[in-house]
Parts: C-alpha cells; sequence; structure tokens
C-alpha cells in the first residue's frame, strides 16, 4: 500500500484529501504544520506528499526545500495544494522541488490525475 502524508493547516482539507487518499487505496498520515511535517518524514518517508503552501510555524516552500536535503528527502513525490495560482507561485514550487501543483478547491478525479501524472495512482 502506497502511503500519503498531507501537510495542511486546513483540518477539513486534511478530512477531504484523506477521503480522496483512501478511496484510492493510500496509507495516510496527517501534519497539521510543516514542522510536524518533517518529524514525521523523519519516523518514515511516505510515497507521496500533498503539502499547502500557507502554513504557520513553516511554509510550504521551507518544508520541501528542507526535505529535499534530508536523506531520502528526495524519493517522496510531492503536490503542491493551494490557492496560489499565478505563474510565479507555481515555477517556484517547481524549482523548489515538487513534482506538480493542484489548485484548491479540488475534487476527487482532479487529484487523482495528478498522482497519475507523478506515477502514484
Amino acid at each position: 500500500m502506497k502511503s500519503c502524508l498531507i501537510v495542511d493547516d486546513s483540518r477539513v482539507i486534511r478530512k477531504v484529501s484523506r477521503h480522496i487518499l483512501e478511496s484510492l487505496e493510500f496509507s495516510v498520515e496527517e501534519a497539521e504544520n510543516g514542522k510536524e511535517g518533517l518529524d514525521k518524514c523523519a519516523e518514515s518517508m511516505p510515497d507521496v506528499i500533498l503539502l499547502d503552501w500557507n502554513m504557520p510555524v513553516m511554509t510550504g516552500i521551507e518544508f520541501i526545500t528542507q526535505l529535499r536535503q534530508r536523506e531520502g528527502g528526495d524519493k517522496p513525490k510531492v503536490v503542491f495544494c493551494t490557492t496560489e495560482n499565478d505563474v510565479a507561485h507555481i515555477r517556484e514550487a517547481i524549482s523548489a522541488g515538487a513534482d506538480e501543483y493542484v489548485m484548491k478547491p479540488f475534487d476527487h478525479e482532479t487529484l487523482q490525475i495528478k498522482l497519475q501524472l507523478v506515477g502514484m495512482a
């Protein structure tokens, strides 16, 4: 079973994402900020990370920058899930190490397509 870590400060987004991912047969862990997310990655590196951009404690960009510098941190596929939709933000996310980008709010089909694009669905 593939594993996914949802890093998002919104409980609603985590709940919706978990429901979609579990229907796609992922095991799911949650973190409400980037620091908690990095701690969970240190315990067990997931196959996929759904990552919010704007969070307290540590932003999504700070999270992915630190993740990619860690041993094994190059392995997870990272999909940014955010309301930021301009080209500059997308470019920044990709150059920081993101594999894909999905706009909030997203539905089952949209997330499944993004996971297929990164080879995880």
